[in-house]
């Protein structure tokens, strides 16, 4: 077993110590607001398709080559404002992935299929959706392990709540859905800072890291708070954590690389040549 590592520490990559990129990245369906009176001058793009939105795409595709796998949070699965193509299919093509998967949290029929986005260059061995409680409904976590059964990484894309009872309810479910997991990853726009999230009681419990060295993500173009977060069981060590400067939608991307448990890696490696 790794030894736990204090929350932020960086270590030293090692050359011989496999390891995973990844990306998370709350991506505005491709709106792009780079300054505070666009959410109102330019709100129409979140209802109607444009032209910067398909542009903002092809950006947000060449953003995601070169990692292995990426949570993204505020997509559109196929409705008008997305000319009726599902935004995730896309970009994996695009960036040239083989492996996507959606989960719709709001679906409100042609006007917007808004939810959460998958995209990796492994395929999961077992995929589930959960609806996260909340005051408001539309708030949910995408779970999907990788390698084996008996030697699995689990992955959580989710999209918390603003409020911090919700918040609070919403964290403690999602640790209820990985308490069996030993390799945990956890990424999404959480709407709290690291202080937040390192005083939550029922992350504590659980064990799972919170990297709390400064990462702001928004707003993208003057960024002052860091909501966007991975989080990882003790067992991933954390080699690399910084926010990407890529001012795509009003939040910035967090980007990290971890390394993994031989063990952990021959079997993500197996299911990989298996597909």
């Amino acid at each position: 077993m790794n030894s736990p590592t204090a929350p932020g520490t960086l270590t030293r990559p090692s050359q011989n110590r496999p390891g995973l990129s990844l990306l998370s990245f709350n991506m505005q369906v491709g709106v792009g607001t780079k300054r505070y009176r666009e959410y109102v001058t330019r709100g129409w793009r979140h209802v109607l398709p444009s032209q910067q939105v398909r542009d903002n795409l092809d950006r947000i595709g060449e953003l995601l080559v070169g990692h292995d796998i990426i949570g993204l949070q505020e997509i559109d699965a196929g409705s008008r404002r997305s000319q009726y193509r599902n935004q995730i299919e896309h970009l994996a093509e695009a960036a040239g992935f083989e492996y996507w998967r959606v989960q719709v949290n709001r679906d409100l029929g042609r006007v917007a299929q808004h939810g959460l986005g998958l995209i990796s260059r492994y395929t999961p061995f077992a995929v589930s959706e959960h609806k996260l409680p909340g005051r408001l409904p539309g708030r949910g976590a995408l779970i999907a392990r990788f390698g084996t059964p008996e030697n699995n990484l689990a992955v959580v894309i989710t999209h918390l709540a603003l409020g911090a009872g919700s918040r609070a309810r919403q964290l403690a479910a999602i640790c209820d859905l990985v308490a069996q997991d030993r390799h945990v990853v956890i990424m999404g726009d959480t709407n709290c800072t690291a202080s937040a999230l390192i005083a939550d009681p029922a992350l504590a419990a659980s064990g799972l890291r919170v990297y709390d060295r400064p990462l702001p993500t928004f707003p993208s173009w003057r960024p002052r708070r860091g909501i966007d977060h991975i989080l990882t069981s003790p067992s991933l060590e954390i080699d690399e954590a910084r926010v990407v400067d890529s001012v795509l939608s009003d939040h910035l991307p967090v980007h990290m690389r971890i390394g993994l448990p031989n063990t952990l890696a021959t079997a993500l490696n197996a299911s990989h040549a298996e597909t």
